[in-house]
């Protein structure tokens, strides 16, 4: 139960699009060691579709036009992608 304990005390400092911003990060930063444009592309696109569909009661609006400028980011990626 401890580690439910620190995520718990951890959101309650911030909001869910802190949280969601701070996994894109670490999901990002995770994966650059693959060195694949693709997989960062992937990724991209994913947390653009998530940050569109979290409820605006839960997020700032703000999080709303980070979900649609990495939705156009994501696959602009993917198609510049070398095989």
């Amino acid at each position: 139960m401890f580690p439910l304990q620190v995520v718990d005390s951890f959101l309650l400092n911030y909001n869910i699009g802190q949280a969601l911003l701070l996994g894109f990060v670490l999901a990002t930063v995770g994966a650059l060691p693959l060195k694949s444009q693709r997989l960062i592309a992937a990724n991209t696109t994913l947390f653009g579709l998530i940050f569109i569909l979290t409820p605006q009661a839960l997020v700032p609006i703000h999080y709303l036009f980070l979900g649609i400028a990495l939705l156009l980011v994501g696959p602009l990626l993917y198609t510049t992608a070398s095989e």
